[in-house]
């Protein structure tokens, strides 16, 4: 496996191109505007420009790492050549279903197709193609060239042939792939969006504040970052998506969105893609959150 497409260049697909990239993989980086292209390059820039603050690459392993990333806007344009897509759009099951299914007609039957999705289901993905056998999810964690795990997720056709070469290229990457088999929500959003939600719910509920539930969980718990904090940072919509699938998929009440989660992401506040949240955020914040990633 050489050649690698990344459908889409927002936080978790520059994060996933950059990684692929400084690993020596020739990658396709594909978005619908050159504008979000260039975002993204930007960002991996920056990224880079930390790693090499921190000694931990070279000036020279900098530049050959953006040497390996082409864009395209065009996905036939993209795709040509490659060994693996991985996908990595918004949460959106149709938005991803319509990839899945252009990506089976303009790519030859030995492409392994993946997903980035955090909650969607694998099997209902590969049967909007012409190769289940051959789709796959790869979760990555934010921010993607830090973050050491990758969820590896097997739909129910996925071949066993192709889970090992995708754990194996996982661990070429650098990161320790964990395989989980096809239910809603995984293993790692089954477990953390339960808590962020009953987090939430404390909140709604009128037992602490938002900064005290936060400390609560810092300090007592070791988390890094607290359940609100880390709602604003994956995005209140997106935390919301994966709280419908998971209510949806177990038809279990505990899985219910919290009233007010669904009430602020109806008024837009989506945490820090829309500057308020559970806290008020100010420019550049996700940029400092990112950044004390890098500095670790």
């Amino acid at each position: 496996m050489k050649k690698v497409a990344v459908i889409g260049a927002g936080t978790m697909g520059n994060g996933i191109a950059h990684t692929f990239a400084q690993s020596g993989y020739e990658v396709a980086l594909i978005d619908l505007s050159q504008a979000s292209l260039d975002k993204g390059i930007a960002t991996i820039t920056k990224n880079l420009d930390r790693m090499v603050a921190k000694e931990r690459i070279s000036e020279a392993d900098k530049n050959t790492t953006l040497g390996n990333i082409s864009t395209f806007t065009k996905m036939e344009d993209g795709v040509v050549g490659v060994d693996l897509v991985v996908e990595a759009a918004t949460e959106n099951v149709d938005i991803k279903l319509s990839i899945f299914k252009n990506l089976s007609e303009i790519t030859p039957y030995n492409v392994i197709l993946a997903s980035n999705t955090s909650s969607i289901s694998i099997t209902k993905i590969g049967a909007a193609t012409n190769r289940p056998d051959k789709v796959i999810g790869m979760h990555f964690m934010n921010p993607v060239p830090i973050m050491k795990l990758v969820e590896i997720i097997r739909g129910y056709a996925t071949s066993d042939e192709v889970t090992n070469l995708i754990m194996e290229t996982s661990k070429k990457l650098g990161k320790t792939p964990v395989e989980v088999n096809d239910y809603p929500g995984f293993v790692a959003n089954r477990i953390l969006m339960p808590m962020i939600n009953e987090a939430i719910i404390t909140l709604h509920e009128g037992v602490a504040g938002v900064e005290e539930i936060d400390t609560v969980m810092k300090l007592g718990m070791a988390h890094p970052m607290g359940p609100l904090q880390l709602a604003d940072f994956i995005g209140l919509d997106v935390c919301l998506s994966i709280m419908n699938v998971l209510y949806e998929g177990f038809g279990n009440p505990k899985y219910a969105p919290s009233p007010l989660l669904v009430n602020m992401v109806m008024a837009g506040k989506l945490g820090v893609k829309s500057g308020e949240g559970f806290y008020n955020h100010t420019h550049g914040t996700k940029e400092l959150i990112v950044a004390d990633f890098f500095k670790k």
